[in-house]
């Protein structure tokens, strides 16, 4: 539904700092699939060690690869 969409849009992704953290995610997820690490649909998430909220980095040494269900399942305290 494209006005379903529009106000995701108002609300989310046209905030700057929204915009800026998601243009880190993507870019660390293209570093990564660059080295063979991760490609689409593998269930892989690419996690920032120090997240990017916390003044993390989206620098290789920062990056390391999690399986969906452990990044996203609860709070990343590893």
């Amino acid at each position: 539904n494209i006005m379903a969409y529009d106000a995701y849009d108002k609300a989310y992704d046209a905030k700057p700092e929204n915009k800026k953290k998601r243009a880190a995610r993507n870019k660390a997820r293209r570093m990564l699939a660059r080295e063979g690490l991760v490609k689409k649909g593998d269930g892989k998430d690419v996690d920032h060690k120090r997240p990017l909220e916390s003044g993390g980095k989206t620098v290789r040494s920062n990056l390391r690869v999690l399986p969906k269900a452990k990044n996203r399942g609860r709070g990343n305290n590893t």
